[in-house]
């Protein structure tokens, strides 16, 4: 008989909804309850494409004893990391706090007030490997409750008043100048990996945020060690195994320092940021696989991941059918040889084997390889690698298919908004920039109220009840203001504007410090807070980008230096921690370089001179440039107004900190004024 999670719009939660624990959404019915039976709550945190959180559910929440057991003495709480973060991140910070470590799935008892006061992660049915099983960890936690009541409600106590001294306090702390971003520059070199691109050792996560830091401080200084780094890492993922070199599309991290073996799952955010990465990358270089990536992860993105609604999925799971029945992590994506010969035939497996670097060995479990790109020598027939790469993908896609996260996110959304909308302007893809209008337009339609504030996800057409957080308000924003840069349509940039009004009333105090949740959201036993990347750009320096992209646009003083101090915290973490606030020192970059403001205006919107101006003006490196484009005269954007033609022809105006270049209608000058460095 299904629990409450049945009525959830939530995949990850539905997929608990036949379980034989009793399991409680997050709601204060659920603490309600545990005050009534005078009992812990059981707080269980994941999220559908997690690996560890289906095998944990199998083990112990399919299990009809354990099951007894949890539902006689806990009120057991499940909740989707991915549609409340907020929940997510407070108890993640206790559990990181108390056992120098964290992840999904968490696992964290509570007091009836929301309290906590034991942690961990995974356990086992069993117990193996140091660890106790869950079952000693659920009687443990019962007798402690029951026998040791006032140790319990003072070791929670003391747990949530460390918690509320974490607050981030950073004073009159200005924007960083140059100095730190020199010295977080020099902080990723050191860090750099020479040998294989990327940072730091295994786990390795793409750097997309610190790549986007490096191309812009390329663009503002002429750099060449930031773009040399930028360059090889985006060249050693894409030749790697966390890279599909199929279907295109990037994996959530690689386990190894080289790329080789991916955890498996394909998550929106990183492809969003990645597609983006890839062709601001083009954008600086040219470069022909830079070009290939980002639309094949473009087009992945729109192939897999669009729902019937026109807004994208959150994720694809790392574990599938290996077609006897059991689910396996990444079933879907392996080959060995002999699957290799027995779709191409010996003499193209062979060549397939040799360009993808599969090996009898096998580079993952079980004499399987996960398909790369290995820099060999030689030169192999490009029409009869496209014919197998053709044939072999023909033939996964007749293999069960990983299982996908439906939920539509607000924020990763946004992020796959800017970077269609850019991948499809830069290579003149229209139906790319189409597929980020309709998504676009569904948020607009689906997760905006009256009074523009944000629902956090929505489902089969059906906005979700919890509240938007600072990065759906701050990504949703970046997204609707590369559409319009792109689009040309204002409607856009005044949207954006909405979102960000609320950034500035509900999510900052009188310091200048944000929030991950607004002033009036539910009160946890923290108001969460991080000013650090993490997958996705955090909250916090979103925010930052976004304010200052639009007081570009718009000349709005409170945005500007609302941004302004947002960044103050980028001066502070940036020379100690650039890998943790690529996000960051990438708006930081664009606030050094103005950021320009690009006006193009034309005679009409269908001008074939005024549409190359503003082609080129997208195609700046300058870092963060905003572009209007319009007919003269046109309210359509703030940047257009007293911008007429130059002598009846189609001409673009560029100014930066309160100072502009003379028009011009020249594309090459346009392209030399959004190409100069600072100082020159």
């Amino acid at each position: 008989m299904p629990n409450r999670l049945a009525q959830a719009t939530s995949p990850y939660l539905l997929q608990h909804a036949e379980n034989p624990v009793d399991w409680w959404p997050w709601e204060d019915a659920a603490f309600e309850e545990a005050r009534r039976r005078d009992v812990p709550v059981l707080l269980s945190v994941g999220y559908s494409a997690c690996h560890w959180c289906h095998v944990m559910a199998h083990e112990s929440f399919e299990d009809g004893p354990t099951a007894d057991f949890l539902n006689s003495h806990f009120v057991s709480v499940k909740v989707d990391r991915e549609e409340r973060p907020d929940v997510d991140a407070v108890y993640m910070e206790a559990v990181q706090a108390a056992t120098g470590q964290g992840g999904w799935p968490m696992t964290v008892f509570l007091t009836p007030d929301a309290e906590p006061f034991y942690f961990g992660t995974y356990y086992p049915p069993e117990p193996r490997h140091g660890m106790p099983s869950f079952r000693q960890v659920l009687q443990g936690v019962g007798q402690a409750w029951a026998e040791r009541r006032d140790e319990v409600t003072e070791v929670a106590g003391k747990i949530v008043r460390d918690l509320a001294g974490r607050e981030i306090s950073y004073g009159d702390a200005q924007p960083p100048g140059e100095a730190e971003l020199g010295q977080a520059l020099l902080g990723l070199t050191r860090e750099y990996d020479p040998q294989r691109g990327g940072f730091g050792g295994a786990p390795k996560f793409p750097p997309s945020m610190v790549v986007e830091f490096l191309l812009r401080h390329h663009a503002r200084t002429g750099a060449d060690g930031a773009l040399e780094m930028a360059r090889d890492t985006c060249e050693r993922m894409a030749r790697g195994g966390i890279y599909d070199q199929l279907g295109g599309g990037f994996a959530r991290y690689s386990v190894d320092r080289e790329w080789v073996v991916p955890h498996f799952e394909k998550m929106l955010y990183d492809n969003a940021l990645l597609c983006r990465v890839y062709a601001h990358l083009w954008r600086a270089t040219g470069s022909e696989l830079a070009r290939r990536v980002a639309l094949e992860t473009a087009d992945f993105m729109v192939r897999e991941l669009r729902t019937a609604e026109g807004g994208f999925a959150s994720a694809l799971d790392a574990d599938s059918d290996d077609g006897t029945g059991r689910h396996v992590e990444g079933a879907y994506y392996v080959w060995t040889p002999a699957q290799l010969t027995e779709v191409l035939g010996a003499d193209d497996a062979a060549l397939a084997a040799q360009y993808f670097g599969v090996t009898e060995e096998g580079t993952f479990e079980h004499g399987s390889s996960v398909l790369q790109l290995p820099q060999q020598e030689g030169v192999f027939d490009a029409e009869r690698i496209a014919s197998v790469r053709e044939r072999l993908l023909a033939a996964r896609d007749g293999r069960p298919a990983p299982a996908r996260d439906d939920k539509v996110v607000a924020a990763w959304n946004g992020l796959a908004i800017a970077a269609l909308a850019e991948t499809g302007a830069y290579f003149e893809r229209p139906d790319l920039v189409e597929a980020a209008v309709a998504a676009a337009d569904l948020l607009v339609r689906l997760h905006l109220d009256e009074q523009a504030r944000l629902f956090r996800t929505s489902k089969d057409g059906r906005a979700g009840a919890n509240a938007g957080v600072l990065e759906d308000y701050a990504d949703v924003a970046e997204g609707f203001l590369s559409l319009a840069s792109v689009t040309v349509e204002g409607v856009w940039l005044d949207f954006a504007g909405l979102l960000l009004d609320h950034v500035l009333t509900r999510f900052t105090d009188e310091s200048g410090s944000l929030y991950d949740t607004a002033a009036d959201a539910e009160q946890l036993i923290r108001r969460p807070q991080d000013p650090t990347d993490n997958a996705t750009p955090s909250g916090w320096t979103a925010a930052a980008g976004a304010l200052l992209s639009y007081a570009a646009h718009t000349g709005s003083e409170p945005h500007r230096t609302a941004a302004e101090h947002a960044l103050g915290v980028v001066k502070a973490l940036g020379p100690r921690v650039p890998r943790f606030v690529g996000w960051g020192l990438a708006a930081a970059e664009a606030l050094l370089d103005g950021p320009r403001e690009v006006a193009v205006v034309g005679p009409g919107l269908d001008d074939s001179a005024a549409k190359g101006l503003h082609r080129t003006a997208l195609l700046g490196t300058a870092p963060g440039a905003v572009v209007a484009f319009g007919a003269e005269g046109s309210d359509e954007f703030p940047l257009l107004a007293d911008r007429p033609l130059v002598d009846g022809a189609p001409a673009a105006y560029v100014c930066r900190n309160f100072t502009c270049d003379a028009p011009t209608t020249d594309p090459e000058r346009l392209r030399a004024a959004l190409r100069a460095a600072l100082n020159s």
